[in-house]
Parts: C-alpha cells; structure tokens; sequence
C-alpha cells in the first residue's frame, strides 16, 4: 500500500486494502484507454471520509462505467461472517455513452455515476470539525479507560459509601441508551479529588484503575495513572442538558435514535450534543437524515452507521435493537 500510495497520498494508511486494486487498474486503464477493469468489494470503498481521500485519485485516470450497489454476500462456511459488497467497473475518461448503476431489481442509464453509488457528478463530502450551518456541535462521547472501575452498575448503588454516592451520575453510551439500561459512573473533578478521597470504596476503585492504566501499552493512558478518578477522554463541556445519539443502530429502523438525557448524565460511548436547540434532536431523527447517513456515511448488515460528523468509528453491532421509550426523558 505504502509503495502504491505514498508518492500520491499522505492519507494512504486509513484507505480498504482493495483501493489499491482500484488505482492500479486506474492507471493501467490511463495508459490503454481501450481497457476497462470491474471489482467486487466490501462497500466501504463508497462511504464515510474514504471516499473524499481516495476516489479522487482513481478518477483523475477512470471513471466508474457501472456500478453494482449494496448488496449482502455471505459464503458457506461455517460462522461466515455476512459482508455487504458492492461491483465497481471502471473505464477511460475519454469513453463516450451512458453508465449504469445496478441494483437489486433494475438497472438504469445515467450520465455518470459518484463515487457514493448514485447517480450524479464526484461531489465529496469531506469531514470537519465544526457544523457548517447554525446547529450545535456535535461530540464523541466521554471515554474512561479504567477497566471498568469508574462505572457503577444500578444493583451496586446500594453497597456504597454515603461519600461514593454524592460522585455518582448516570452514564449513556448507546447500548444504555437503546436498550434501556441503568449505568452509572463516578465523576470527580481535580477540585474534588480530596472529599472522594475519603470513601474507601472509591479509594480502592482508584487504586484499581492506576494499575489498570499502567499495564496500557500507550504511554498517554499510562501517564493518567497519576490520575485515577477521571476519565482519560472529556469532551463534554459544562452543560445543563444533553442529547445523546447512539454510534450504531439497527439498520432496520427507520430513523436513527436519539434522545433527550436526563440532567446531569455523562454521555459514554456514543455521541453528544449539549444543551441544544429542541429541534436539533428532530434533524437527527428525520428520514431525510436517514438517506443522507445511508449514501454518505453507509449502512453495514445489522446496523445503521453514525451520522455524518462520524464515519470513521470501528464499532460494529449485529443485534436486532430495540428502542425503549423510558430511556428518554
């Protein structure tokens, strides 16, 4: 990959192993105009921040002739994993006529077709830090890298210290948040390390975490052993509401999920957004939002992958999820 990519990309690293296959056979179909190439592979090649990084290398010597879009594969091996495919062809710039995209049922003539299998010029969606219009932000979760010893689940609240207690504050990540659970975590800022300091329950909590973050075999989750009752990753700002959005969801919902926490809850691993406008949580839940996750940022079997601000995560889900109504205020 490095050999292929790194005269013509820094990004080269973060792109599907298959890409290589796609620029080669792009440049060969530079050199013999008259030659085409097809492949067939997993559809991440067509969404999330790949797509921008990549596609516009292969498409300054091809362009895609047809196109076959998402459909699920599996073999019949034994606990074959199920993957979710796409067909690609490629052909000269210079070649006159209509494409063709695929898809389950039917097939159509188009002028061209974009790199996120539909129809239309390469307009590339390209990740940024920050929203382009007038919504709030939108952040990744607060992650504690502590072995466990921060959270708390609600059957343990009872075995508590009264101290331990005052530090406690309900956690959401997106598995609580769909199905309903009750988790807590312990949130301690630097100010009040002293009076948490006086439980013994959270004494040893912190004393398991230290030696948890010292076996890390990165050196950034080693040196917060020296703080052992926060988390290592805080993006949450001060806030009095928050509005969490799941990572994944089941692909066959027909909305992504998204809910109003209540005060005072730590977003965990999922996405959040902080004392934003109401109408914000009805764009997220929007089927228009819906179609614009699915052709940009892609849906895998079993999920529907995260919004826009997103695309990058690896976490994968093959459970048929559930929403639970008492999960939102």
């Amino acid at each position: 990959m490095e050999d292929v990519f790194a005269s013509v990309s820094t990004r080269w690293r973060s792109f599907d192993y298959v890409c290589g296959f796609f620029f080669k056979a792009a440049e060969y179909i530079k050199a013999v105009e008259s030659s085409s190439s097809a492949f067939v592979s997993t559809n991440s090649v067509s969404q999330g921040v790949q797509v921008a990084e990549f596609w516009p290398l292969v498409l300054d010597s091809a362009k895609l002739g047809f196109a076959r879009t998402s459909f699920k594969w599996s073999n019949l091996a034994a606990n074959n994993a199920g993957v979710t495919c796409v067909v690609i062809g490629l052909c000269a710039n210079s070649r006159s006529g209509q494409c063709t995209i695929f898809d389950e049922t039917t097939s159509r003539k188009v002028v061209s077709i974009s790199p996120y299998m539909v129809a239309g010029d390469a307009i590339f969606v390209k990740a940024r830090p920050q929203p382009i219009s007038d919504v709030s932000a939108m952040l990744l979760g607060n992650f504690a890298k502590d072995g466990g010893n921060l959270i708390c689940d609600y059957t343990e609240i009872g075995t508590l210290d009264e101290i331990a207690r005052r530090f406690l504050r309900p956690m959401f990540g997106g598995q609580e948040f769909i199905d309903g659970l009750c988790r807590y975590c312990f949130w301690i800022s630097d100010e009040e390390f002293p009076e948490a300091s006086k439980s013994h329950e959270l004494r040893s909590r912190f004393a398991l975490v230290r030696d948890n973050r010292r076996k890390s075999p990165k050196k950034a989750t080693v040196e917060w052993s020296a703080k052992p009752f926060r988390f290592v990753e805080i993006r949450s700002p001060n806030y009095e509401e928050a509005m969490v959005i799941p990572i994944v969801s089941s692909e066959n919902r027909p909305y992504l999920p998204v809910g109003l926490l209540p005060r005072r809850s730590i977003v965990n691993y999922a996405f959040g957004m902080y004392d934003a406008p109401l109408w914000n949580m009805a764009l997220i839940a929007s089927r228009l939002h819906l179609v614009w996750v699915a052709t940009v940022c892609g849906k895998k079997r079993g999920t529907a992958t995260p919004t826009l601000l997103e695309h990058f995560s690896g976490t994968d889900s093959h459970r048929e999820e559930q929403s639970r109504p008492h999960a939102v205020r």
